[in-house]
């Protein structure tokens, strides 16, 4: 069984650290918590932009060293569980605080105190007890230097790891809303189709027995993929099969009135999609494009691979003018391949229609993933 993708019931609540997106947020994160205290005059003397660079360096330092740890310990923390991997990440990013802590107190803090720049001081109480600071400074001494930084990364790694839990539970709500809409969507099978497959199998059953008895095989085909898991992908190649399957019914019952052309020998067939993707657009072409038509309709699909991108096409010809009155379409078998397409790809899937006076087209185009990627 492969989930889709971003289901959270395989990820980790902690999010990926070795990804860029994540290392950004981490940077201008830090660098606000960095704005911050360097505007808090009760922690510090004002300093200006040279005391903003020193705490942002120091904050750096410790979000991006914690990064890197977890980035390399991610395999380790996802074996662990959530609970304890958030009590190990805490505790990681607070033996990278004091780390960090300690190297600047004994590498960097000399230098800036001989040279009368050291950012860090703590200023004396006045007489209101307010806060206010007074000309009198004190150096923070080494123990009070270490525990106020530990501090300040407890509460922040805290809210870190709030954050990042609160964020995990909703996309697992997401994830089975989603999966539950997707799975009513595939389930979905015109109740006109069953009926004329049932009616061709009938007339067939006493004259042609063995045709009747491939009609059943392939519309019990049909049937297990639409009742089947959502979240079970299909391969191209499957897919495929599924279409000749559905054609091979259809073409019982319209016989010479259905023309089909293939153009799927550059197919990759081992690329993913959601199961039962093609067949709601052909079913859709046939009830659109061919049944309407006294003289029947054609129907060509072709399948081929375009750099990383899978490109399908669906194309049926448009019964002539006054030919039958046309059926009214609510456009629900495209509107469900589109949901369930952006809902699997991630939004990286397209569905364009293309319509004239001869012909009605309808090509997507997904990403070429496989079961190995």
């Amino acid at each position: 069984m492969l989930p889709l993708p971003g289901d959270p019931r395989t990820d980790l609540f902690l999010p990926d650290f070795c990804g860029i997106r994540v290392v950004f947020a981490v940077v201008v994160l830090g660098e606000l918590l960095a704005i911050v205290l360097s505007l808090n005059p009760a922690s510090a003397t004002p300093g200006g932009f040279r005391e903003l660079a020193l705490i942002s360096l120091f904050i750096q330092w410790v979000g991006l060293g914690s990064c890197a740890l977890l980035c390399l310990g991610r395999r380790v923390l996802e074996r662990l569980g959530n609970r304890a991997a958030a009590a190990c990440s805490y505790l990681l990013i607070l033996l990278v605080a004091l780390a960090v802590s300690e190297a600047a107190w004994r590498l960097i803090l000399p230098r800036l105190v001989s040279a009368d720049l050291a950012p860090v001081w703590q200023f004396e109480q006045g007489a209101s007890g307010l806060g206010a600071p007074r000309a009198l400074i004190t150096p923070l001494t080494h123990a009070q230097f270490l525990l106020r930084n530990a501090g300040i990364a407890a509460v922040m790694a805290l809210l870190a790891l709030r954050y990042f839990y609160v964020q995990h539970q909703w996309r697992a709500r997401m994830h089975s809303e989603s999966q539950a809409r997707i799975q009513a969507l595939q389930s979905r099978i015109r109740p006109h189709f069953l009926f004329n497959s049932m009616n061709t199998i009938a007339s067939l059953a006493r004259s042609e027995p063995a045709l009747a008895e491939q009609v059943t095989e392939d519309l019990a085909a049909l049937f297990r993929v639409s009742l089947g898991d959502a979240s079970v992908p299909a391969t191209l190649a499957q897919e495929l099969e599924v279409c000749r399957q559905y054609l091979r019914i259809e073409a019982q019952r319209l016989g010479d009135r259905l023309r089909c052309e293939y153009h799927i020998d550059a197919a990759p067939g081992d690329a993913m999609l959601p199961a039962l993707t093609l067949q709601p657009l052909l079913e859709n072409a046939v009830y659109h494009g061919v049944e309407p038509a006294p003289a029947g309709g054609r129907i060509g699909l072709s399948a081929a691979l375009d750099g990383a991108t899978v490109r399908v096409r669906i194309e049926n010809s448009v019964p002539p003018a006054g030919a039958r009155p046309a059926r009214a379409s609510n456009a629900m078998a495209l509107d469900n391949v589109r949901q369930r397409v952006e809902a699997y790809f991630g939004g990286a899937a397209r569905l364009r229609i293309e319509a004239d006076a001869e012909h009605f087209r309808v090509n997507l185009e997904f990403p070429y993933r496989t079961v190995s990627r």
